[in-house]
């Protein structure tokens, strides 16, 4: 059996690390491009907003269904479907001929990057049965999940200023055609011994809320907050929220239990994930505007220029893993919302000729704030939770970072765009304030969902998610009585 052998086993490592390289470093990586594609094929800022959130709204969307289709039909086949989608996505996107079939191409991507990641974290657990070596293989895992959000910019510098935008895409082509080779040959395949229910109607209120909350906040700078079709999408994203929590509560096995929320520490920490992926996000997207569109920087340059930020990041990444284990997840999370707002702030007294030295100050603060709260989000979110409901739980956490990141760029490209008449550093301002608050919610949400009376309403919802659902009960009654 392929996980018999332990050299064996570090190949499926590798071979699940190499995939969720590429699905990261592509959440970073065309942020360097934004202004080489918008002067390309004529992208207005609204334009460039979706060129990212095409990406990480359908990542979101699509991460528990994919999930479940792993489980349900064959993890190494789901993995290989990802793997084909996604480098068939990339080679599109490289090939775009214009803004709106880019936008496509990137939305093809996220189809495959979302059943990339849940995916090769099941194979990961099913390859390594040892809890410590399970452990240390996860550590690895998140640890080059991290390294890919950092690198992006820096190497998407290179790529662009060496051979062009469409060169960012090109580099997934080969990296995907290896991987799927590599895991037809070495990963086993394996299913869940029970394996979820699908659930389609959840899944299509969960896309419709997010689609139509990212739609609206990405147009209402360009439209007008007032006019109809803003209107209209804040009305759909409300409807479908309704009857999201309607629906999922009726379920037997529903895409998004509806009793997690009665654990003050997850609730706080999918508010965290999505405040902190907002501050990352929205900073990304802002940072290359000015770097390249103010200070006049090539790509290459942009990309140099984050290098401490990246580096801060994938440190602090490792630093807040250890400060978890050593002591629980309330100090990083405080010291995250601190460090992000601290560096958002930083940022409000941006000009056109900020000295570079205080800039980097930035970016490593940002960066370190950035690094430090992935690890706690999780650990926060499974607190309490049953064993079986831990993976479901952490799922969560993972699309609300998506989502989290989809609402920074959506927000703050909004107020750029709003500020049409004012030059870039002074539309920012605005919405480097929105990013304080954004991080300021991490700091506060942080201190309450890690309180004695939240770690007590996730022990008492934790006994409860252990208690049948009511239908699930009479199900069990009436399979006893047949006897």
């Amino acid at each position: 059996m392929a996980s018999s052998s332990s050299p064996r086993r570090s190949l499926v490592l590798a071979i699940c690390c190499l995939s969720v390289f590429v699905v990261g470093i592509d959440m970073t990586i065309v942020n360097v491009a934004l202004p080489v594609i918008q002067r390309s094929l004529h992208a207005s800022v609204s334009g460039l907003q979706w060129t990212i959130d095409a990406y990480t709204l359908v990542i979101a969307c699509l991460l528990m269904l994919s999930g479940s289709l792993a489980d349900r039909f064959g993890r190494r086949r789901a993995f290989q479907t990802g793997l084909v989608l996604f480098s068939a996505g990339s080679l599109l996107c490289s090939l775009a001929p214009g803004l709106g079939w880019l936008i496509a191409f990137r939305a093809l991507q996220a189809a495959g990057g979302s059943l990339l990641n849940p995916v090769a974290m099941s194979i990961i657990v099913s390859v390594f049965p040892d809890q410590k070596d399970r452990a240390r293989a996860v550590g690895v895992w998140g640890s080059i999940a991290g390294l890919s959000l950092a690198a992006g910019p820096v190497l998407g510098g290179l790529l662009v200023n060496g051979l062009g935008w469409r060169s960012i895409f090109w580099i997934n082509v080969p990296v995907g055609v290896a991987a799927i080779a590599l895991a037809r040959r070495f990963v086993p395949e394996s299913r869940a011994a029970s394996a979820r229910r699908l659930d389609p109607v959840g899944q299509v209120l969960v896309a419709m809320l997010l689609a139509s909350t990212t739609a609206a906040i990405i147009e209402g700078g360009r439209l007008g907050w007032g006019s109809g079709l803003i209107t209209a999408l804040f009305v759909v994203a409300a409807v479908s929220a309704v009857a999201l929590v309607a629906a999922q509560t009726r379920r037997r096995e529903p895409l998004i239990d509806m009793r997690f929320f009665r654990s003050a520490p997850f609730s706080g920490a999918m508010l965290i994930a999505v405040a902190a992926s907002a501050v990352l996000g929205g900073f990304l997207f802002l940072n290359t505007l000015y770097l390249q569109n103010v200070r006049g920087d090539s790509a290459l340059g942009a990309g140099e220029r984050t290098i401490p930020m990246a580096v801060a990041l994938a440190v602090f990444a490792t630093v807040s893993g250890r400060l978890v284990a050593a002591k629980g997840p309330r100090l990083p999370l405080v010291l995250a919302g601190t460090l992000q707002a601290i560096g958002a702030l930083m940022f409000l007294r941006l000009e056109a000729h900020t000295p570079l030295w205080y800039i980097i100050v930035g970016y490593v603060v940002v960066g370190a704030g950035s690094g430090l709260v992935a690890g706690p989000v999780t650990n926060t979110a499974v607190s309490g939770m049953p064993a079986d409901q831990a993976g479901v739980a952490g799922a969560l956490a993972s699309t609300s970072r998506q989502f989290g990141a989809a609402i920074g760029v959506a927000v703050t490209g909004s107020i750029i765009a709003a500020g049409a008449g004012a030059d870039i550093v002074t539309a920012s301002h605005a919405a480097w304030a929105v990013i304080a608050g954004c991080a300021a919610v991490v700091l506060l949400a942080g201190l309450a969902s890690t309180s004695p009376w939240a770690m007590e309403t996730a022990r008492r919802n934790g006994d409860r998610l252990t208690v049948p659902r009511p239908q699930e009960a009479e199900r069990a009654d009436a399979r006893t009585s047949g006897l």
